[in-house]
């Protein structure tokens, strides 16, 4: 994979240069250090991708004035391509957690390849977000699942979802073949368990998987019930008791294995 990857939305599918935003252009010269000639790969987020080379390496984006005042990078398009998605598709519900641990779980997600991220209020989140701090959480969490995918070379940004609560969620989760929640609860099955038993009832492993994970404290007993009321096999992640955004991480690594080995 070449060593430079860009962000862009250019104006049509067949574009034969891609002028960058100024933020991308900022991130591709100041911090990346690419230079014209170096190869770079400009994505969209859904999953097409233009190999270019950097042909504008306007030398005010390596200095430190103002984004209004440095001119943008300019790609010269060799090639498109269109990346392969996963053969399956992974929502994650993530109950909020105290302090930036969102921001790493959002990361990680992003390099594991989730296709979807619904961040949750639950009753024992201590976490709540209204209005416009609700959208500005969700452009950082956008903004760190763009350098997550940056760094790990995937063509597919997750949709991340406005905030709701894990109740209505939960209510609300259909069109999953599968619907998992990690539990610390006595006869919680093992994930391997869970996809055996769907494999051998329907003739394939799932498509679609949703994941719902719950805070620090894990969700209460009465979410809980509620999830099995909808729909949700509760998963145990193994005999110690994790932080929720290993958990997350765990849940995600352990599911996304045994999709691709299926």
């Amino acid at each position: 994979m070449p060593d430079f990857r860009a962000f862009c939305t250019p104006a049509n599918r067949e574009p034969a240069e891609i002028t960058l935003s100024s933020d991308e252009s900022h991130h591709l010269i100041a911090v990346n250090r690419a230079r014209v000639g170096d190869t770079v790969v400009a994505f969209d987020g859904r999953g097409a991708e233009w190999i270019c080379e950097l042909i504008s390496d306007p030398p005010s984006s390596r200095g430190r004035g103002t984004m209004a005042d440095k001119p943008a990078a300019v790609l010269k398009v060799r090639f498109a391509q269109k990346a392969k998605p996963l053969p399956y598709e992974i929502t994650l519900g993530q109950a909020l957690p105290k302090g930036g641990f969102m921001d790493a779980i959002v990361r990680k997600a992003t390099e594991i390849g989730v296709a979807r991220i619904v961040p949750l209020e639950s009753e024992r989140t201590q976490v709540h977000l209204d209005g416009e701090r609700s959208d500005k959480k969700i452009e950082k969490w956008q903004v760190a699942a763009l350098e997550a995918a940056k760094q790990c070379g995937n063509a597919w940004l997750p949709e991340i979802t406005p905030v709701q609560t894990a109740s209505a969620f939960m209510e609300g989760a259909r069109g999953h073949d599968l619907k998992l929640i990690a539990s610390l609860q006595p006869g919680a099955k093992s994930l391997k368990t869970v996809l055996a038993a769907f494999s051998a009832a329907n003739g394939h492993a799932p498509k679609k998987v949703l994941w719902l994970i719950g805070p620090e404290g894990d969700f209460t007993p009465a979410e809980m019930s509620q999830s099995q009321s909808c729909g949700f096999e509760p998963i145990t992640l193994g005999p110690l008791v994790l932080r929720c955004e290993t958990a997350a991480v765990y849940a995600l690594s352990v599911l996304s294995y045994e999709l691709q080995n299926g």
